[in-house]
């Protein structure tokens, strides 16, 4: 459904898209929209006719934003600080294009590429100046990023540690970083299938995640409360799992180890937070799940069976076979036929 302003509801968000809404009023629509989170002054030498999408993932208090929009700037100011504070944090995945950004009272400046993570308070001042890049796959520049915004209250470290990493760029590449990139990338590819009762499970795990990462960069692992960092350390395996599932030797055993716990804890812990689902249960599931979508691909139609099922670590033929049909009631080939079948039937006719 899409309303007058180019909305459109998405599992427990909405879409933005600029083709629906009068060139004139795209830009300032799409202000407004960045601007329930994220209080500043924006400007656009494109502002007459803006091109520009945005998705809000509303996960309680937590808001997730992926946007693609051209060259901007936003800043805020000293007195537009004093005058209204919401105390929010804004924590940016850029995607595509280059950030400058001059934060806080020391007015230093920062310059991010594709791949680095920052964050900044509401509460500093800043000017941000987001420069789009071209791609392949469009005629138009654009800035890619994902993002989120979360109220300060929630992050469980003391406000004056993180001065130290406020406004500074940090790579989403490896460790933690790319631990928590994966997962804002993950919410967002999952955002139109998320319903309105997982979403505040998802807010505080992102707030977990976000804390667990600044504590590695902080060096400040024992200041983030148990709960949180067993939260997150459940959630770093399941991204390290869905990583690895082509690994037929992805065993609790490998897990454990890659993460430093002992199995006992590891089987314990994750049964705890995943209503009773032992981590090989998971791993089966996850498995099988993704060889579902891909039998049903019609990309991969003359891919064989067996070979699907041995890139999602199941390389015994008659092992797969097997586990498809307990948990899906067919076999992998009648799901494959069925399931092309049907997307044959949905392919549109045409007269030449």
């Amino acid at each position: 459904m899409q309303d007058e302003a180019g909305r459109a509801t998405a599992g427990a968000g909405s879409v933005f898209r600029a083709e629906g809404v009068p060139a004139k009023e795209r830009f300032d629509c799409w202000r407004e929209l960045i601007g329930r989170t994220r209080a500043s002054e924006v400007a656009s030498p494109h502002a007459e006719r803006f091109e520009a999408e945005m998705r809000r993932l509303e996960l309680g208090p937590v808001t997730l934003l992926r946007t693609s929009f051209p060259s901007a700037r936003f800043w805020r100011t000293p007195v537009m600080v004093r005058r209204s504070d919401p105390e929010v944090y804004h924590l940016t995945l850029l995607l595509d294009g280059g950030l400058t950004l001059t934060h806080g009272a020391g007015s230093r400046t920062e310059t991010f590429a594709p791949g680095d993570l920052h964050m900044i308070d509401s509460s500093d001042p800043f000017d941000l100046r987001a420069f789009a890049a071209r791609a392949a796959d469009r005629p138009e520049r654009r800035i890619e990023a994902v993002g989120v915004d979360f109220p300060t209250s929630l992050l469980p470290l003391p406000p004056d540690r993180l001065r130290h990493v406020l406004g500074r760029g940090i790579s989403g590449r490896e460790g933690t970083s790319a631990l928590l990139a994966d997962f804002l990338l993950g919410l967002d590819r999952q955002a139109a299938l998320l319903g309105p009762a997982e979403a505040p499970r998802l807010g505080t795990v992102v707030v977990d995640l976000v804390a667990a990462w600044l504590a590695r960069e902080l060096d400040a692992e024992a200041e983030v409360p148990d709960d949180a960092r067993r939260r997150a350390l459940v959630e770093n395996v399941r991204t390290f799992i869905r990583r690895n599932l082509h690994d037929p030797e992805l065993t609790p055993t490998v897990i454990a180890a890659a993460h430093h716990v002992s199995v006992s804890y590891l089987h314990r812990l994750f049964t705890q937070q995943s209503q009773g689902e032992t981590v090989a249960a998971w791993i089966r599931r996850r498995r099988l799940e993704k060889a579902r979508r891909d039998l049903a691909d019609p990309a991969l139609r003359t891919v064989p069976v067996h070979a699907l099922a041995a890139r999602c670590g199941i390389p015994r033929p008659s092992d797969f076979s097997r586990a498809f049909r307990a948990a899906y009631g067919l076999s992998p080939s009648e799901h494959r036929h069925r399931a092309l079948s049907e997307h044959t039937d949905e392919q549109p006719c045409t007269n030449g």
